[in-house]
């Protein structure tokens, strides 16, 4: 039984075949222009959306368009997968690694502004890291699982202190944040369709931003930063990072799909919730009141001492009945590649990582799969 599958149910095989029939295959075409529309759509006027053929990509992007230079700063989730830091250093900037809170295990608007108030100064107007003397120029919250990070108060940092925030919600499509959609609350959104995403092109992602002028730099440097529509004149340096319209098709037909995708999520999490808040050891995914979970992993928190084993233990066990699951990300202070990174905090960050397992919750789970599932969380504890 795997985690979390791709579900093909609409119109998929028509609007792909439509772009095999009419050659329009490549990175141009009608459905690059009316995916990258309906995804606007969703978040409401004025947005402009941007794909790109990844998340990272996306990110990448977002930080170049937000005016993020070398040896800047940016703020980013400690516990989260590895991309965002990555697009950081794509940039030539520097993560500063804040850690999760333990309530909903998101990015801890407190550690944000300890470190705002605390690490820095603004000199001539630009907010500097007084370790580092670097200029901090911007935050990406990632809504991990789906789940909404806190948004209100790293919205009013950056206003303080002048910084962008990116929303990270390559996770989150579909959840929401005080009513307003994921993606849409900060200055820009960056959204993924891998494989295993709410909705999946295979491969891409998107930009989204409220902001005309930042949208159209993002069009231009994910096609190579071309300055004639003829002449090969390019004043910039530009990315190969266009989504094609093959991929496009898909991600049009996937998102007609996405509202009854968020349904079937929210059942199979209502239904783990319902079952296993009575099994000892065995935390449920937590839920606020200030917004609503794109519930794209459901994931658990295993106490050892009260369960009987840890979560590895308990990953092998599942894989050994044919049922898969996955950890949590190590957490980027802890990843060799960022161990020398500043960070805030980090312990909450750890004691996610080490207890918390994500279970199967594909939009195609049935009732038998998922209730196989509980049964066996349910013998393997105590």
């Amino acid at each position: 039984m795997p985690l979390c599958v791709p579900e093909i149910r609409g119109n998929e095989w028509q609007y792909v075949k439509n772009c095999l029939d009419t050659s329009w295959v490549s990175s141009v075409g009608a459905y690059v222009d009316r995916f990258e529309q309906k995804m606007a759509e969703r978040l409401g006027a004025p947005f402009h959306g941007v794909a790109t053929v990844n998340g990272t990509a996306a990110l990448h992007t977002a930080l170049l368009v937000a005016g993020v230079q070398p040896d800047d700063e940016v703020l980013v989730s400690d516990l989260t997968f590895i991309a965002p830091a990555n697009a950081i250093r794509y940039a030539g900037a520097w993560p500063v690694l804040i850690d999760a809170e333990p309530g909903c295990w998101q990015m801890d608007p407190q550690q944000v502004e300890l470190f705002l108030t605390r690490d820095c100064e603004m000199a001539g107007g630009v907010l500097r890291n007084r370790q580092s003397g670097r200029r901090v120029k911007a935050i990406i919250p990632v809504h991990i699982l789906g789940h909404p990070v806190d948004l209100d108060p790293i919205m009013e940092l950056a206003g303080r202190f002048d910084l962008v925030v990116i929303e990270d919600a390559t996770e989150g499509l579909g959840g929401h944040y005080r009513g307003s959609p994921l993606g849409g609350i900060g200055h820009i959104g960056c959204y993924s369709f891998n494989g295993n995403k709410m909705i999946t092109t295979g491969g891409g992602g998107m930009l989204v931003t409220g902001n005309p002028q930042w949208a159209e730099k993002a069009r231009y440097l994910t096609t190579q930063a071309k300055d004639d529509p003829l002449e090969y004149i390019h004043g910039e340096l530009g990315f190969n990072y266009r989504l094609t319209n093959l991929q496009a098709a898909m991600g049009c037909a996937q998102l007609e799909q996405l509202d009854a995708y968020l349904s079937a999520k929210e059942a199979i999490a209502d239904r783990y919730r319902q079952e296993l808040c009575m099994v000892p050891g065995i935390t449920p995914m937590p839920t606020v009141d200030y917004g609503q979970s794109a519930w794209w992993l459901y994931t658990v928190r295993v106490d050892p001492a009260q369960y009987g084993m840890d979560r590895k233990t308990l990953m092998q066990r599942l894989a050994a009945e044919g049922i898969q699951t996955r950890p949590l990300w190590q957490p980027l202070h802890l990843s060799p590649v960022y161990r020398q990174a500043q960070r805030i905090g980090g312990e909450v960050s750890e004691q996610l990582n080490s207890s918390a397992l994500s279970l199967p919750c594909s939009v195609g789970l049935s009732a038998a799969e998922q209730q196989r599932v509980i049964e066996a969380l349910v013998r393997l504890g105590g």
